[in-house]
């Protein structure tokens, strides 16, 4: 997949879920071929809330959808110290499969709702 193609979906998904969720922190994820990562954003004043990576940690030998489940357990632990709990889920133009459906399935579980 053509990353403009990827950048051109992610656009259109994301300008049709800010005119929903308008009481809502957006929650997007990036995800590269080695790690994972993901942020809570406020969209009104253009701040990161929470983040969390898994390139900061040298597991070469963990698996990627292990990865992807340390980095929601970090996420949901931040964003409940702030008293975050709903948020909306930008995909970032990416198919809800794989390492991404088992983030966002971690994440539902943790206590985040979208």
């Amino acid at each position: 997949m053509s990353s403009k193609l990827r950048l051109k979906r992610a656009k259109r998904i994301r300008r049709k879920l800010k005119k929903i969720n308008t009481e809502r922190y957006r929650l997007t994820i990036f995800r590269s071929s080695k790690n994972i990562s993901a942020q809570i954003v406020d969209n009104k004043n253009n701040k990161t809330l929470v983040s969390a990576t898994s390139a900061t940690k040298n597991d070469k030998n963990k698996k990627k959808n292990e990865k992807s489940l340390e980095v929601a357990q970090n996420l949901i632990k931040k964003a409940l110290e702030k008293k975050i709990k709903n948020v909306y889920f930008d995909r970032a133009g990416y198919k809800y499969h794989g390492r991404i459906k088992s983030l966002a399935e971690a994440i539902r579980k943790g206590g985040l709702s979208f």
